[in-house]
């Protein structure tokens, strides 16, 4: 029977409405075009699922270890459990209460775990599948849970309770025994006190039927599980905080709240046998030792052949304030103290053997960290670290930005890694990671991955994220261009960023030419290429723009002076400086009279030699500098391109285009004057200029206009909205000439019949603005009230100012405050109405929904491309969206989406007569008799709908919109196996696919709410159906929304449970077996079961049933790969068995043989012999 799918049927639904919608909407030309494309992309190619978690769990709580297994589980304060194997072998599950997991217990060997969690339920979780599910939960209603003991191979675990009280729960069938320790019976009668919730529980190693129970307050109780009384209860006045027995079951050891170690022989309960306070300060008249922090946790391990060891954190005296957390490891006389570089949570030791009563030979030490899992060498002297094969350290510094690259170049991941190994740290311990159970999955993806991070301390990561797999690369440090500061007294006062001066914000990486573009907060972008060789820069190459709001930069300047260029390039000279101080321009003389800092940048640049390693090198860097006391921007959009050798960058003053190759400044403009741009004129620019001295009244009108918009208040932002709301009024008749103008120009301003109230607002503002600093902005009232009062006079102009649509006729100056660049795309496209070949284009996405197109003349010959100046076109606004521009792309006739253009890398530090500089690579045009006006489209993404525009005409053939009640926070145009798309996130938490070029939606899902600005910060998305987002500061989730990838999912995941012999248990030896010295069992079925010891009460705890019991956990199937590898090693087994079982046959037989011949010989002896005669 053919199965029913609702979601194509709603798809199919939903492409119709649409399609019948956008031909309404679209050209007659457009349709004719669009039924000649045969889109492939259809909804079944799309599943949204989770792959992966990546990175240390965050707010780590608990952990527990399986000796056998070799896996390692950490619990988390939001419910989270991380399982790890070996290296690539991970698993994330979640409970769904979201609770602290304050213990966990693996069922050895069993493919079981037991999590405890502070809501007071615990549940078990089979990791016999791939994915690991709960099969029982049990909820307790009147008690707290405190502590869970689980024997090794027992199947009754042990529940205490913060009454005291002891719970056995049945793990096979999670029902509780009627078995209860009672507190006031394990305690002296003759107590008066509670003595406080449980806080350990352990068996005796060598008797399973004595039980030892500690309570808070200092009491420790070994309980006759038999007999149920007490045989010996242990006082001591400090609290306890864990016990560790000695392998012999004969001692133990407590651990104190004052920092003491106290041991206590079994039969001897009066008092210690021995008291120690290992960091504190032993007074010579002997007096009891001045008391120490708490020893949070200790533990015993035995060795054969030395001394044993003893492991504990915390204990430090109270006079190190400061000092980091340490472990101690206490062996024979000598005592080492490892700090740490975060607060200890837990830590684990690491024993060759799981049975508690033999000689544990410990060999390593478990550390978990707040923000790091530490991995301690005790076999090796000094105590050196294994090496975490794990991606732990994404965290290392916050993370800012993140890129994914799906489907890279092959040659990209071994060229990042030879550079990045070595870079590795030394020192390490030799021996394997210890943790390696498990195996990884079978099923691989075609293609490789490439994460890349950007971090608060400006470093950048690059990570091998091919096969659900994470693995660093790469780091590169950006912060080695600037002068650190020393301390916080020699930090610059032209820093814009308090904390975190160097921090990544925007990526842009071309990878086929390994070209890298940062931004950083601090308004600087670097531009980095790869080499393999190591360089020493004696002078970083610098570049200084002036970006600024030019309000009469447009006008002809009065009087006698020169005229003003067609477009303003305000920026530095076409030289490259460096970053010594006389190569700045000089700054006193461009102070103003008050003392306000200008052409500054935020970053004191490096001045000694920069010595390089092979990786990623500087091959350029671009600062904004001050403008008239007011500080730069920061950077909001940020395109690189190697085949043109530019780099572009936006933020809301305007656009700047530098080229990296001759390192000038080519471009440096308000987004204003793009729009004043609109005839086709070709320009040949000139090389970046100084800006000239503006006179005081422009130079009070720039600090008080454009000044504000970034630098103070919001409230002084919706101050200058609502004015310049006012000035919008009466521009409906203004020719374009005059709309080029600023509104406080003259006469020339569209909105002068107010003139009086408005220059009593600007001598107002001016004044204000001259006394306004960080701290100081509470005199913005007076001028909020000013602004009130002539906004009600104006109230018909302001309300058509906001209804108007966002079109031409919006002043220059109300782009200004509001326009910022959002987005940039390279690529050669019919840019103008008139042009039949494609050319060199730079399209540039505003926030306020238009995409402007700038043509480029790039140089033919290299050698020419060296020596010659771009030439640059401006063509106007080409489409306008709703919301701002988030995504850009182009596709061919035929509908397939055309790759950007680049350049293949080379060694840029060979020399030159062997550096063969590959040709500029051209997406593929359609041959001369396929062109036609309509030969191109371009893909435009906004943050409310998409819309797919002809070229060169310039007709929107497809529109969509994306959504009327949230708002699109990422959007990428990526290519699946099937076609192409564009997928989107919004804010309300709907990931979304749509075809192109028809923009039919394929795919709906309601994923994941904007909870955290973190996640729409990192969101992104890539080609092959793959994402990612940091889910939370110390983790990265790795999604995919395609079929294919969801339906090898299981294939691809790795195993942890795999079939392993559980070791022999230790040989008691001929003297205890029989003497009865060695471990003594129980059966606790016996004493726990339900005919010896009833039921439990009903009320104390809820049972929630899961899929199945114990006998189904074991007989789950986890994958078709695991039944077989079970099933070879089960006949390895049987053939060993079967070829043991003939060995042993052949033995009876020989000695069968032995006694027939002996006996035969007896015979024959006494064969005549009488009676009498024997």
């Amino acid at each position: 029977m053919k199965k029913f799918n609702i979601r194509k049927v709603l798809d199919g639904l939903t492409a119709a409405s649409s399609s019948s919608s956008s031909a309404a909407a679209s050209p007659q030309s457009g349709n004719r075009e669009n039924d000649m494309i045969q889109e492939t992309l259809q909804s079944e190619h799309f599943q949204l699922c989770k792959t992966m978690r990546h990175g240390f769990p965050c707010q780590p709580s608990s952990m527990a270890f399986d000796p056998v297994q070799k896996i390692l589980a950490i619990g988390t304060q939001s419910g989270a459990l991380r399982l790890f194997g070996r290296a690539g072998v991970e698993c994330y599950c979640q409970h769904e209460s979201g609770s602290a997991v304050i213990q966990l217990e693996f069922l050895v060997n069993e493919g079981a775990l037991v999590s405890a969690l502070a809501d007071d339920s615990i549940h078990l979780w089979n990791l016999r599948q791939k994915l690991p599910a709960i099969l029982h939960s049990l909820k307790f209603n009147r008690e707290r849970i405190t502590f869970c003991h689980l024997p090794f191979q027992s199947k009754w675990l042990y529940v205490g309770t913060e009454r005291g009280n002891i719970h056995i729960v049945n793990v096979e069938s999670f029902t509780l025994s009627g078995y209860v320790i009672m507190w006031n019976k394990a305690i002296e009668l003759s107590s008066k006190t509670h003595p406080g919730p449980v806080v350990h529980i352990s068996d005796n190693p060598m008797d399973e039927g004595k039980l030892l129970i500690g309570f808070e307050c200092g009491i420790v109780v070994l309980w006759d599980l038999k007999s149920k009384k007490a045989d010996y209860r242990y006082s001591y006045d400090e609290a306890i905080h864990s016990v560790a027995w000695h392998h012999e079951g004969k001692q133990f050891v407590c651990s104190h709240s004052d920092g003491t170690l106290t041991t206590w022989n079994v039969r001897a309960p009066a008092k210690p046998a021995q008291i120690i306070t290992p960091h504190g300060k032993q007074p010579k008249d002997g007096k009891k030792p001045e008391p120490c922090k708490p020893i949070l946790k200790v533990e015993y391990r035995t060795t054969r052949a030395g001394d044993p060891f003893m492991i504990l954190c915390g204990g430090l005296s109270y006079d190190t304030v400061g000092r980091r957390a340490c472990l101690t490891v206490m062996h024979g006389k000598s005592t080492a103290v490892l700090e740490m570089d975060y607060p200890i949570v837990d830590f684990l030791t690491l024993c060759e053997t799981p049975y508690p009563n033999d000689f544990q030979e410990p060999y390593a030490v478990v550390v978990l960290l707040e923000k790091d899992l530490v991995v301690i060498d005790l076999a090796q002297i000094g105590y050196p670290i294994f090496e975490n094969p794990y991606p732990l350290s994404i965290h290392e510094s916050p993370v800012t930005c993140c890129e994914y690259f799906a489907d890279c170049p092959a040659e990209v991941i071994p060229a990042l890694y030879s550079v990045g190994s070595r870079q590795k740290r030394q020192g390490f311990s030799k021996k394997e990671w210890p943790i390696s159970g498990g195996n990884w999955g079978q099923g691989t993806l075609s293609f490789s991955e490439i994460i890349i991070t950007g971090h608060a301390d400006g470093s950048i990561k690059f990570w091998d994220a091919s096969a659900l797999m994470l693995q660093v690369l790469y780091k590169l440090k950006t912060a080695k261009v600037f002068e650190k500061p020393r301390g916080k007294e020699e930090k610059s006062s032209t820093e814009i960023v308090d904390e975190d001066p160097f921090a990544i914000q925007i990526l842009s990486w071309c990878p086929e030419s390994r070209v890298l573009c940062v931004a950083g907060v601090s308004a600087h972008v670097i531009v980095y290429r790869f080499s393999k060789q190591e360089v020493t820069t004696e002078v970083v190459q610098l570049l200084e723009v002036r970006m600024q709001c030019e309000l009469n930069e447009v006008e002809t300047p009065e009087g006698g002076g020169e005229q003003a260029s067609a477009v303003s390039t305000p920026g530095t000279s076409s030289s490259p400086q460096t970053s010594l101080p006389q190569s700045h321009p000089s700054t006193s003389s461009n102070n103003s009279s008050d003392g306000l800092r200008d052409n500054v940048p935020c970053l004191k640049v490096r001045s000694s030699p920069l010595k390089q390693s092979p990786g990623y090198q500087v091959e350029l860097l671009i600062q904004l500098v001050w403008v008239s006391g007011e500080p730069p921007q920061q950077i909001t959009s940020l395109a690189v391109n190697s085949a043109y050798g530019l780099v572009a960058f936006g933020n809301g003053n305007g656009l700047g285009v530098v080229d990296y190759l001759q390192k000038t400044l080519l471009l440096n403009m308000s987004t204003a004057e793009l729009y004043g741009f609109t005839d086709p004129h070709h320009r040949q620019p000139h090389s970046p200029r100084k800006t000239r001295q503006p006179s005081a009244d422009t130079l009070h009108k720039k600090s008080c206009m454009s000044g504000l918009s970034n630098f103070y208040s919001e409230s002084v932002k919706k101050l200058r909205s609502s004015y310049l709301s006012l000035c919008d009024g009466n521009d409906a008749s203004a020719t374009p000439e005059e709309r080029c103008k600023s509104p406080t120009s003259g006469s020339g301003s569209p909105c002068n019949s107010d003139e009086d109230s408005k220059q009593k607002f600007i001598d107002k503002v001016k004044s204000k603005s001259k006394r306004i600093s960080k701290t100081v902005a509470n005199d913005f009232a007076k001028i909020s009230r000013k602004i009130n009062m002539i906004a009600d006079q104006k109230d018909d102009a302001r309300d058509n100012s906001f209804s108007r649509s966002r079109s031409s006729s919006v002043t220059s100056i109300d782009r200004e405050s509001r326009e910022v660049i959002s987005s940039f795309y390279f690529c050669d496209s019919l840019s103008k109405k008139s042009e039949t070949v494609a050319v060199p284009s730079l399209w540039v996405g505003t926030s306020l929904g238009s995409m402007l197109a700038i043509a480029l003349t790039v140089p033919s010959t290299p050698e020419q491309r060296m020596q010659q100046s771009m030439g640059v076109s401006f063509c106007g606004p080409v489409v306008r969206l709703k919301g701002g521009i988030l995504r850009m792309a182009q596709l061919n006739a035929s509908g397939t989406l055309l790759p950007h253009v680049y350049e293949s890398w080379y060694e840029p530090n060979a020399p030159e007569e062997e550096r063969e500089r590959p040709r500029r690579r051209r997406p593929t045009s359609p041959p001369p008799s396929q062109e036609n006006p309509d030969c191109q489209y371009i893909v435009v993404c906004s943050e409310k709908q998409a819309k797919v525009v002809a070229m060169p005409s310039q007709n929107c053939v497809y529109e969509h919109n994306i959504t009327e009640t949230s708002f699109v926070l990422r959007a990428d145009v990526v290519t699946m196996t099937a076609g192409v798309g564009i997928a989107c996130f919004c804010a309300n938490g709907h990931i979304m696919t749509l075809s192109l070029p028809s923009l039919r939606p394929l795919l709906d899902v309601n994923y994941l709410p904007l909870t955290d600005m973190r996640i729409a910060r990192t969101f992104c998305f890539s080609n092959q159906g793959q994402a990612l987002y940091l889910t939370s500061p110390t983790e990265i989730q790795r999604i995919t929304y395609s079929q294919e990838t969801c339906d090898n999912l299981q294939e691809m995941l790795g195993e942890l449970f795999t079939p392993v012999e559980t070791p022999e248990a230790p040989n008691r030896g001929f003297f205890k077996g029989l003497f009865g010295g060695g471990a003594q069992s129980l059966d606790r079925e016996d004493l726990f079961g339900e005919v010896s010891a009833g039921k439990a009460s009903r009320s104390l705890a809820q049972h929630i049933p899961g899929p199945g019991g114990m006998e189904g956990m074991k007989g789950a199937a986890s994958g078709v790969v695991g039944e077989l590898a079970r099933a070879r090693i089960a006949l390895d087994e049987r053939g060993q068995k079967l070829g043991e079982l003939e060995e042993r046959t052949a033995a009876m037989m020989s000695s069968a043989d032995s006694f027939s011949k002996h006996a035969h010989d007896m015979m024959l002896k006494y064969k005549d012999k009488k009676w009498y005669q024997l």
